[in-house]
């Protein structure tokens, strides 16, 4: 489209710079428009273009019958006119300046617009080829009918107009148009802007939502160049911060009703309470009458610089919706002299100063004309004399306490003077063109001063500094304004902070809080957020379908924490480590072993003291009745053996109580095996001394116990005890127990248990405890039957009968049973085990030696042994 566009454009001009008369060397002009305008001469004319008037009420008819005339317009800005006469107010200051081209004089060509795109266009041919009819050889050179053309306003007449000027490199300074596109010195290279890119007001303007917490914003843009950058750079800036829009709604170019009742519900059904709307106030009016009309209150609006300064909605009718509005304006500054300038102003008879005619007849409701004029459909009989009091008048026209556009116009000017003073300042082989050489300011060329804008760097009078970066862009800083309420019931503006990108401090937002008036009840910034943040402990998990705004806020997992707001990921504790209840901060773990402070420990250790009393208590018994035949039966130093064994076991169990340590560690297992063994070693050995003394009873078994005597018997038990302690030995020096930390069975906590280091050693020692105590079963089970007055073997059959079903039921209990409960499994193991050998042996001999002491004679045992003979 734009292609075409500049195709077309560029025969228009050289349509209109087609000569009729070329023999006789004078170029006349094709065509001559009809715009409103002012006009001065000087040595360098400046051109400018301005919204003055808008709104064509009737097209004319095209028939091309007639010459085609330009249509009407009206509704006159008296805010733009003063942006115009603020460029003049600049010129005039300039040529009074002596420090500032001196022996200059500059002029201006002001041309209005009308809002239309053709017309600035036809008002940006006219300045680039000038205004003389006829142009012959002899005029041919000099400088250009215009060095430089200050606007337009608006983002769509400045691309158009800029790409054409941009073709001849003849300088363009914009000071309201923001289009980020503008930026883009290949399409536009001789594009220049006093006023800062929509980039930079789009990142002011989530600076600004990011300081009220704002993630969840509705957006409203017109459908121009304008609106539909800006929203695209919007939605960029937001998704860069992970905030989201809610809804994207374009204004209609022709205010249909339809779409505009299609937005208002869309705003009254969003969950956003914030909207954001890039647009002029022009096509904004049919939509806040719209939420007027539908009483659509708690919503926070955000108005974009094309807006915020309008005049259209401070009204008493506007005010109870758009009160406490937000919104990104240029910078407010200051000129001396321009209100007494202004009110200086008067009109006079010459046709290219007919712009200021037409302001005094909209000013005072007069006319120049001598005949009747009607207007609005009223009479005007009343005659402009040119001499009225502009001080009697009170307009946006005379009203200086709010100076941004026209301060954009004011430095736009002086930006194009102070690069025509630093070319005239140029001296010969020090200049910045081929050689080294200087402009001819007899002959300028457009694209020479292109070259001095970009350096240009001065400081305003209002202590603003002025320059342009590499993409023509002017320093970006902001006001930020509050409508406040003022006590005649319309709005008023109140600065309350300001924005400035800085080189090296980037984008810094000031905002006094407290001076901010917010128009809800609780007089607080609205909450508007898709989703209400997460809280530590938990993270986001975005919702399917929705945008990254929207989620939910799950717990983190065991052994997981997030100790900020909004984690998108919950952080595993360290190993050691453990979340607390709140899912927000790593605690140690706790550190589980078997302590004589735990109930089961305390049960434990009572337990094994209790075993090693008993098998003291049978020792005191024992000695007290050595002598008796119970106790000598069977040989009674085996017995006490057996007992010191018992005890040991018993006392073996406190090793396995209390934290681990590495001498626990290896002791434990040691002295419980080597216990165990020395047990079940004098248990094997009274079996084999049963069977020995019963084969000796008979004649062919007399030599029998001459193998079994009590020599032997303490060489087998020591024998079978010193294979134990080897093993040990062997285990504890190449593959020590030693503490170690798990938190593979609870995550939660840390067991700390001994671990056994050697596998192979560890099932050693209980293997050969286990075949011990099987040999011994088997020979006990196989001499049950052996008369009563020898025979132990019922007692032991049915002690090894105890301990061999404890201890296998022990491999699968301590496999499946975690942490300390391991070792109460094993510590169980073994009290259970040695209170049954205990029982089972010495039990039926301490009833005799206390309750039955008649049995436990000599006579008695051998009167069973001749009754079973």
């Amino acid at each position: 489209m734009w292609a075409i566009l500049l195709f077309c454009l560029f025969l228009s001009c050289n349509y209109i710079c087609v000569t009729l008369m070329v023999s006789s060397g004078t170029c006349q002009q094709q065509g001559h428009f009809t715009l409103n305008g002012m006009h001065q001469d000087g040595d360098f004319v400046i051109g400018g273009i301005f919204e003055i008037q808008s709104y064509v009420k009737v097209y004319p008819q095209i028939s091309f019958r007639t010459q085609p005339k330009l249509p009407n317009c009206d509704l006159f800005y008296m805010t733009s006119f003063q942006q115009a006469l603020t460029m003049v107010f600049a010129i005039s200051e300039i040529n009074n300046n002596p420090n500032l081209l001196p022996n200059i004089t500059l002029g201006y060509q002001i041309y209005d617009n009308c809002l239309r795109l053709g017309v600035a266009f036809r008002a940006a041919t006219a300045l680039i080829s000038g205004t003389e009819e006829a142009i012959s050889d002899l005029n041919c050179k000099g400088p250009p009918p215009v060095i430089g053309v200050i606007g337009d306003p608006g983002s769509t007449h400045s691309i158009a107009i800029s790409s054409v000027l941009g073709l001849f490199r003849l300088p363009m300074i914009s000071y309201y148009a923001t289009c980020s596109c503008l930026s883009d010195k290949k399409k536009y290279p001789s594009f220049f802007r006093t006023i800062p890119s929509d980039t930079f007001q789009v990142r002011a303007m989530v600076q600004t939502m990011r300081h009220f917490g704002w993630t969840w914003v509705g957006l409203i843009y017109s459908n121009n160049d304008y609106g539909i950058n800006a929203a695209q750079s919007f939605h960029k800036e937001m998704q860069l911060f992970g905030h989201c829009v809610a809804f994207s709604e374009i204004l209609p170019q022709d205010n249909n009703p339809r779409v505009i009742d299609h937005i208002v519900g869309v705003i009254q059904a969003s969950t956003s309470r914030v909207v954001v709307v890039f647009s002029a106030s022009s096509l904004l009016i049919p939509l806040m009458n719209k939420v007027v009309l539908q009483n659509l209150t708690d919503r926070q609006w955000i108005a974009s610089e094309a807006w915020v300064t309008s005049t259209v909605f401070r009204t008493p009718y506007f005010q109870p919706f758009l009160k406490g509005t937000l919104g990104i304006a240029i910078r407010r500054g200051e000129i001396q002299g321009l209100h007494s300038f202004l009110l200086r102003l008067h009109p006079n008879s010459d046709q290219r100063n007919n712009i200021v005619r037409i302001f005094w007849e909209t000013m005072f409701g007069c006319s120049f004309e001598t005949l009747d004029k009607e207007t609005f459909g009223e009479q005007m009989k009343k005659v402009c004399t040119g001499q009225e009091d502009l001080s009697t008048t009170n307009t946006p026209y005379t009203d200086v306490s709010g100076l941004r556009a026209p301060y954009n116009v004011y430095k736009a000017v002086y930006a194009l003077a102070h690069a025509l003073h630093d070319m005239m300042q140029c001296k010969e082989k020090r200049g910045p063109f081929s050689g080294n050489s200087c402009a001819d300011i007899t002959d300028l060329k457009p694209w020479q001063l292109v070259s001095y804008l970009k350096k240009v760097n001065f400081t305003t009078g209002f202590g603003d500094p002025v320059s342009f970066d590499n993409n023509g862009d002017a320093l970006a800083i902001y006001d930020v304004l509050n409508w406040q309420p003022n006590s005649e019931g319309s709005i008023k503006l109140h600065n309350i902070g300001v924005v400035n990108d800085g080189v090296t401090t980037g984008m810094v937002l000031k905002l006094n809080n407290d001076e901010i008036y917010w128009n809800f009840e609780a007089q607080k910034p609205p909450r508007s957020v898709c989703s209400e943040s997460c809280p530590p402990g938990t993270r986001r998990a975005t919702r399917k379908g929705f945008p990254v705004c929207c989620f939910d806020c799950l717990t983190c997992g065991d052994g997981e924490i997030s100790n900020t707001t909004d984690a998108i990921k919950c952080t595993v504790c360290p190993d050691e480590f453990w979340s607390n209840l709140n899912k927000d901060l790593c605690v140690p773990k706790e550190i589980e072993f078997l302590s004589y402070e735990d109930p089961l420990g305390i049960s434990l250790t009572t337990a094994s003291l209790l075993g090693t009393c008993f098998c003291a208590l049978v020792m005191i018994i024992f000695t007290f009745h050595r002598n008796t035949p119970i106790v000598r039966a069977n040989n009674s130093e085996l017995s006490f053996v057996l007992l010191l064994s018992l005890k040991l076991c018993f006392l073996c169990v406190l090793l396995f109580i209390g934290q681990p340590q590495l001498w626990t560690c290896q002791l434990r297992h040691a002295v419980f095996g080597i216990s165990f063994v020395l047990c079940i070693s004098s248990i094997l050995v009274k079996t084999m001394v049963v069977i020995a003394v019963f084969n000796s009873s008979r004649p062919e078994g007399k030599g029998a116990m001459q193998w079994f005597g009590a020599a032997q018997q303490r060489c087998t038990v020591l024998v079978l005890t010193v294979l134990q302690v080897v093993i040990c030995v062997v285990w504890l020096s190449t593959s020590s127990p030693t503490p170690h930390k798990n938190n593979q069975y609870v995550r939660s906590k840390i067991v700390y248990e001994c671990a056994i280091g050697s596998v192979a050693g560890f099932s050693l020692l209980l293997g050969y405890i286990g075949l011990l105590a099987a040999i011994s079963f088997l020979l006990a089970f196989l001499a049950r039957n052996l008369p009563d007055n020898f025979n132990e073997a019922k007692f032991i059959t049915f002690s090894m009968l105890i301990f061999c079903a404890v201890w296998i039921a022990f491999v699968p209990a301590y496999v499946s049973s975690p942490g300390k409960y391991a070792v109460a499994v094993e510590i169980f193991a073994i009290l259970a085990s040695s209170f049954g050998v205990l029982v089972a042996i010495f039990a039926p001999k301490c009833y005799i030696i206390i309750l039955h002491p008649e049995r436990n004679t000599k006579k008695a045992i051998m009167g069973r042994e001749t009754k079973n003979s």
